[in-house]
C-alpha cells in the first residue's frame, strides 16, 4: 500500500487496528452472504438453467427464453409473483418511474412515507416543477410524511393521512441523499403490516435500490407490492452491463410490462441484446460483492468515525443499504474526498471530478467512479451533491480490499 499507493503507515496501522475490532462484524455478514448465495444458486438449478439460455433472438424478440428464464430467476429468488429484468430500463430511476406511471391514474394520490424521494425521481413526480410528463401534470396528488427524528417511518401518522383517493404508499429504503439511516426489512415490515391491516387494497411500492442481499429478505417477503431497482447496483454483481428489473404481484407486473412496451404486447417482445449471461452471471456473483462492499462501507464508518466525523450510520449500528454517510462540512472536503476515491479506480484514475450540473438533481453534483461499468454504484464510487451540510455518500467496491483502500485514500486526503 505504501509503495504503489503512498498509504501511510501510521493509516495502515490504524486500519489494521479497525479490521480487528470489526470481525465479529463480518462474521455475521458472512453468514447473511452464505444465506443469500445459495438462494440464487437453488433459484438457478430450480429453473435448469443451461448455456442455451444465453444465447438471444432478433427483432421482436419473441420466444427468448434467456429473457423468460432471468425473470424467472428474479422472481423465486424475490419471492414474486412475476418479474420485468431488462436492459432497456436504463437505471433505477426508470424502473421506478416505470413502476409510478403504471399504477397511478389522474386523482390519485401516492404516498410517500420516508419524506421526499431521491433527487432524480423528483421530476417524475413534479416537485422540479413542469416539465411536460410529471405524475402532477397529468392530475395525480403527491403527498409526503417525513421520517421521525430517530429515521423511523410514523406509522400512526400515516394511519391517518391515507384515504380513498391513495392509491400508493411509497418506501425508499436506502437513505438516498439524505443524512439518515436505511430502513431495515423490519422496519418495513412494522409499517406495511399496519397499513395493511387498515387498507388491505393499498398498493404499497419499494424503492430497493441499494438494498438487495443485506439481509436474509427482500421487501415482497414483507408485504410490499412492487419492488424495483437497478441491475448495476447490487443484484447485477458488477457484471451487469446495464438495465432495471421491478417484482411484484402478477397484475402489477402485467400493468408494467404495458408501460414498458405497449398494452396488448406486454413481456411477450423486448430483445436482452445478449446480455443474459452477464445479467445471471453478476446475479450468481452478487452475494459475494455486496458482503464486500458492507464490509467496505462499516471498515469507512469506524475510519472516519474515530477521527471525529459524523457518520451514518455508525460503524456498530445495523444496515439495509451499502451506502456510508460521511458528514465532513465544507465543500472542499467533499471534492477532496471524491477526487481521493476516483484516484483508487482501476479505470479513469487519472481523471479529476469536479461537481457539475448532472440530470436529474437540481444542484451541482461530484461523482467519482472509475468504474468497468459507467454509473455502477456496486463498483467503488463516492458522490455528494454540493449543499449544507456537506455529506459524501461512498457505497460499492467489487472487492472488500478495493473498497478499504478507497477509504484509506480518502482518509489521508481530509487529513492532509
Amino acid at each position: 500500500m505504501n509503495h504503489h499507493f503512498n498509504i501511510s503507515s501510521k493509516t495502515f496501522e490504524h486500519a489494521t487496528a479497525i479490521e480487528e475490532t470489526l470481525q465479529s462484524k463480518f462474521s455475521a455478514i458472512d453468514k447473511i452472504k452464505t444465506l443469500n448465495f445459495y438462494k440464487v444458486l437453488a433459484a438457478m438449478q430450480s429453473e435448469n438453467l443451461s448455456d442455451r439460455h444465453f444465447s438471444w433472438m432478433t427483432g421482436y424478440g419473441y420466444n427468448d427464453e434467456g429473457r423468460e428464464k432471468v425473470e424467472s430467476i428474479y422472481s423465486i429468488i424475490f419471492k414474486a409473483e412475476d418479474a420485468i429484468v431488462r436492459p432497456q430500463l436504463v437505471n433505477g430511476t426508470h424502473a421506478l418511474t416505470l413502476g409510478l406511471t403504471a399504477i397511478l391514474r389522474p386523482n390519485d394520490t401516492m404516498l410517500a412515507i420516508t419524506g421526499t424521494p431521491y433527487d432524480t425521481l423528483k421530476e417524475t413526480i413534479g416537485l422540479s416543477g413542469p416539465n411536460g410528463s410529471s405524475l402532477m401534470e397529468i392530475g395525480v396528488n403527491y403527498e409526503e410524511i417525513e421520517l421521525s427524528e430517530t429515521g423511523a417511518i410514523q406509522i400512526d401518522t400515516v394511519l391517518s393521512r391515507i384515504n380513498e383517493k391513495t392509491k400508493m404508499v411509497y418506501i425508499q429504503r436506502s437513505s438516498g441523499y439524505a443524512f439518515r439511516r436505511s430502513l431495515t426489512i423490519s422496519d418495513i415490515e412494522e409499517a406495511i403490516t399496519a397499513i395493511k391491516q387498515k387498507w388491505p387494497k393499498m398498493i404499497v411500492m419499494v424503492d430497493n435500490c441499494y438494498g438487495e442481499f443485506i439481509e436474509e429478505r427482500e421487501p415482497i417477503e414483507v408485504g410490499a407490492d412492487l419492488c424495483a431497482g437497478s441491475l448495476i447496483k447490487n443484484p447485477g454483481g458488477g457484471l451487469a452491463l446495464t438495465g432495471g428489473y421491478l417484482v411484484g404481484r402478477q397484475d402489477i407486473i402485467d400493468l408494467c410490462a404495458h408501460k414498458l412496451t405497449a398494452p396488448g404486447i406486454g413481456k411477450e417482445c423486448g430483445l436482452t441484446f445478449g446480455q443474459t449471461r452477464t445479467i445471471l452471471q453478476g446475479l450468481f456473483l452478487a452475494p459475494e460483492v455486496v458482503a464486500g462492499a458492507i464490509k467496505g462501507a462499516i471498515f469507512t464508518a469506524k475510519l472516519f468515525e474515530d477521527a471525529g466525523y459524523d457518520v451514518k450510520p455508525k460503524w456498530n449500528e445495523s444496515r439495509s443499504d451499502i451506502i456510508q454517510a460521511v458528514k465532513l462540512g465544507s465543500e472542499e472536503k467533499v471534492i477532496a474526498f471524491c477526487r481521493a476515491i476516483q484516484n483508487a479506480a482501476p479505470v479513469d484514475s487519472h481523471v479529476t471530478p469536479y461537481p457539475w450540473d448532472m440530470p436529474g438533481y437540481d444542484t451541482k453534483v461530484i461523482m467519482a467512479a472509475g468504474a468497468f461499468v459507467q454509473g455502477s454504484s456496486i463498483e467503488l464510487s463516492a458522490d455528494a451533491p454540493m449543499r449544507e451540510p456537506y455529506a459524501v455518500f461512498f457505497q460499492g467496491g467489487l472487492t472488500y480490499d478495493h473498497s478499504k483502500l478507497g477509504s484509506m485514500l480518502a482518509y489521508e486526503a481530509i487529513t492532509k
